[in-house]
């Protein structure tokens, strides 16, 4: 795939999505970062459900800690994984209180050093809470990058080195949005809705299905 075409995919993405951003619920760094720690394996709908109570209650490091582990499995039992999840959290409060003063840092290896935050949740919180062009290579992304061709890669490793390297630099920051949401809702797992697809004459798989037709 060539520029012009990878510039096109984001352009026709950008019309179609005006304003992308994560479908977490959140309202401070803090709570968006447990939020992407539950949503591992999880849906956003179904994180949303647990962390509007959870939030009501504590939204804060310190808060979080007062309600101790036991309460804390309760409020997001509906999650998978919770156990684990829930430790996590905890370590996690402990050490933003003990080396950030309670407030998410901005750095991926101050955010790739707490409990449960990998690099993919790094890069979502340095580009939705903080701006920065990242993008998070989940399941969605690493599908459509692969299946349109706009970035294919064998890893996500691999994949988020071409999107950075090819996205257009206007769409760096949304990239990680427009993707997503894209395979969310129409470049799905199965059955991705491609007659009804914006990108269908640009991508890989749109043009082998006009062929075919």
């Amino acid at each position: 795939m060539n520029k012009k075409y990878r510039l096109e995919i984001f352009n026709r993405l950008a019309l179609a999505i005006p304003e992308p951003t994560t479908e977490l619920n959140y309202s401070t760094a803090f709570e968006l970062l447990i939020a992407v720690v539950l949503s591992a394996q999880s849906t956003d709908k179904g994180v949303n459900k647990a962390t509007g109570p959870l939030f009501a209650k504590a939204n804060t490091p310190e808060a979080i800690l007062d309600l101790g582990l036991p309460t804390l499995k309760n409020y997001v039992k509906t999650i998978g994984l919770f156990n684990t999840k829930s430790a996590n959290i905890i370590k996690l409060c402990q050490q933003l209180i003990a080396h950030h003063k309670g407030e998410v840092p901005q750095t991926r290896e101050a955010l790739e050093a707490l409990p449960g935050v990998g690099r993919k949740t790094a890069n979502v919180i340095l580009n939705t809470a903080f701006g920065h062009p990242t993008i998070a290579v989940d399941t969605h992304i690493f599908r459509v990058s692969n299946r349109t061709g706009l970035a294919p890669g064998k890893n996500v490793l691999e994949v988020e080195n071409n999107l950075i390297k090819w996205v257009p630099k206007r769409y760096k920051k949304d990239a990680h949005h427009l993707l997503i949401l894209h395979g969310r809702y129409t470049c799905t797992a199965r059955k991705p809705k491609c007659q009804q697809c914006i990108i269908k004459d640009l991508c890989d798989s749109g043009l082998q299905i006009n062929t075919l037709l």
